[in-house]
């Protein structure tokens, strides 16, 4: 399997790549966040793109997820690992902890950017399980793993529900308390649109949540400030740069899930009612199922 990496906040580069190059993309969706950084580690084939672009110049609403993972379509990823910064709405969910969502909740007002689909043709895929459970259990093992060696003291989460919010502001607290009181696990601003357009481009896609704070609802912890979530970034970040390397090594060279097959019996538009231009536009995604 090819690996596509997304750096989140504080990772911004993927050390120990051999054959390096860069690859700037153009996608019917506009221009990625950054130039797609591709090599290889340990024999396996690597795509590290910035979420945000290095030197961090884009708000969550600017991101163009759209062409971020139309881009690792076209450059051939199968799976995506995401590493993103979250806040904790549980006690039990600490600072420096990871998590690895399996559900999502959606507090966004862009729905449009968060499908390929539209423009002259409809499709409806399966969201129920909202990320691949196999990427998910070869993460989670790789997880452990590397806190046992690195980071003892930080907790892996298998499962939970991140509620994915605009921002760039943080919180209110009775946003934070009305979150918690609806059980949500973490809470951040990019997760979702990825999950869903990995879905509907029939990548595996996982998200390791690194905990830097416990949002604004916990009363004996300091409101999330940008030095606060800067400082747990910083360990967070060495201990994602493990979890990469090792899940690089340990992925097995073939699928075994059905993410690779999530469009068939989607589509709901008619061959003949779909644009020419958006049939070869989208010719990536669905060249397997309408010519």
């Amino acid at each position: 399997m090819k690996l596509g990496i997304i750096g989140g906040s504080g990772l911004y580069a993927l050390e120990g790549l051999t054959d390096v190059a860069e690859q700037v993309i153009d996608t019917p969706f506009g221009a990625p966040s950054d130039a797609y950084i591709c090599g290889r580690m340990e024999g396996r084939e690597v795509i590290f793109l910035p979420r945000h672009g290095r030197g961090h110049r884009l708000l969550p609403s600017e991101l163009n997820h759209r062409a971020n993972i139309f881009g690792f379509k076209l450059l051939g990823v199968d799976c995506v690992l995401s590493i993103s910064a979250v806040g904790s709405l549980r006690e039990d969910y600490r600072p420096c902890d990871v998590v690895l969502p399996d559900q999502y909740f959606d507090r966004t007002k862009r729905w449009a950017d968060h499908t390929f689909f539209g423009r002259g043709i409809v499709a409806h895929v399966a969201f129920g399980d909202p990320t691949c459970a196999a990427l998910r259990a070869a993460v989670a093992a790789v997880c452990r793993r590397v806190a046992q060696r690195e980071a003892p003291n930080s907790r892996i989460h298998d499962g939970g529900t991140y509620v994915n919010m605009e921002g760039p502001a943080f919180s209110t607290r009775a946003e934070s308390h009305f979150y918690r009181r609806m059980g949500f696990d973490v809470i951040g601003m990019t997760s979702l649109a990825e999950a869903k357009l990995c879905r509907e481009a029939e990548l595996c896609y996982q998200a390791a949540a690194m905990v830097t704070d416990y949002d604004c609802w916990h009363e004996s912890a300091d409101a999330v400030t940008v030095e606060m979530v800067i400082a747990n970034l910083t360990a967070n970040t060495r201990f994602a740069k493990g979890i990469v390397r090792e899940l690089i090594v340990s992925l097995p060279d073939i699928r075994s899930c059905g993410c690779g097959h999530a469009l068939q019996n989607s589509i709901m538009t008619a061959p003949d009612a779909i644009p020419a231009r958006i049939k070869a536009e989208l010719a990536p995604l669905i060249g397997k199922y309408i010519r």
